[in-house]
C-alpha cells in the first residue's frame, strides 16, 4: 500500500526550482509592474510554496534584484543605508556604497546591463523606474521629512544617476578615472545640497 500526498514546495529531483521562480518573477514584474506584483502571485505562477521565495530571495526587493540578475540590488542597498546610520552621514555613505558596487566587476557588470536594457526597452525602463520610486525615492523622502521632501529625495537620486551615467556609461574623463574618495569629496556637497542639507557635515560636538 502506498501513501501518496500532493506536495508543493521544493521539488524532489528538480534542482532548477530557483530558475523557475526567477522566470515567473520576470514575467510578472514586466507584465504587472513592481508594486502590483505580490510574492504569492509569483509563487502561484511558479507552482511552488510561498515559503520558498523567502528561502531563496528573502524579500520582494531581493527577488526583484535577482530577477534582473543584480548581485548588488539598489533597493536593498538603499534600505540598508537608511537603517544603518544617521541622515547627516548618508551622502558620504551612499556614494561610497554606490561606487563600490558599480566598480566591482561581479556587481557592476549586471548593473550596467540593467541600465543599458532600460535605455533600450521601455518595459524594463518602466519597471526599474517604478521600483526605484517606490523603494528608494519614497523611502528617502519619508526619512528626510519636511517641506518638499519628495522633490529633495528625487534630486538626490538625480545626482547619483548623473554620476552613474557619466562614470560608467559615458566613461567621461576625468570622472571615469577618479578614485572613490575623490568622487566622494566632489559629489557629497552636491548630494547634500540636493537633499536640503548643509554642504559640509557637522563636526561632532566635544563631550562635556
Amino acid at each position: 500500500m502506498t501513501n501518496k500526498t500532493s506536495q508543493r514546495g521544493r521539488r524532489p529531483g528538480k534542482p532548477d526550482t530557483r530558475r523557475v521562480i526567477l522566470a515567473a518573477a520576470r514575467r510578472r514584474f514586466l507584465e504587472d509592474g513592481y508594486h502590483a506584483v505580490t510574492m504569492r502571485s509569483i509563487a502561484d505562477e511558479a507552482e511552488v510554496d510561498l515559503a520558498l521565495l523567502s528561502y531563496y530571495f528573502g524579500s520582494k526587493k531581493g527577488l526583484f534584484g535577482a530577477a534582473l540578475a543584480l548581485s548588488a540590488n539598489p533597493a536593498e542597498l538603499a534600505a540598508q543605508l537608511l537603517s544603518e546610520g544617521d541622515l547627516d552621514t548618508f551622502p558620504e555613505r551612499a556614494l561610497r556604497r554606490l561606487i563600490t558596487a558599480w566598480d566591482a566587476p561581479e556587481s557592476g557588470d549586471a548593473l550596467l546591463a540593467m541600465l543599458r536594457n532600460a535605455a533600450q526597452d521601455d518595459s524594463v525602463a518602466a519597471l526599474v523606474k517604478e521600483a526605484l520610486e517606490g523603494e528608494i525615492v519614497s523611502r528617502l523622502a519619508d526619512v528626510l521629512g519636511g517641506r518638499r521632501a519628495s522633490e529633495r529625495a528625487a534630486a538626490c537620486a538625480a545626482v547619483l544617476a548623473g554620476l552613474i551615467f557619466t562614470r560608467y556609461l559615458l566613461k567621461l574623463e576625468p570622472i571615469s578615472s577618479m578614485d572613490r574618495e575623490e568622487l566622494i569629496r566632489l559629489f557629497s556637497p552636491q548630494l547634500r545640497l540636493a537633499m536640503g542639507m548643509p554642504t559640509h557635515r557637522r563636526r561632532p560636538q566635544p563631550l562635556p
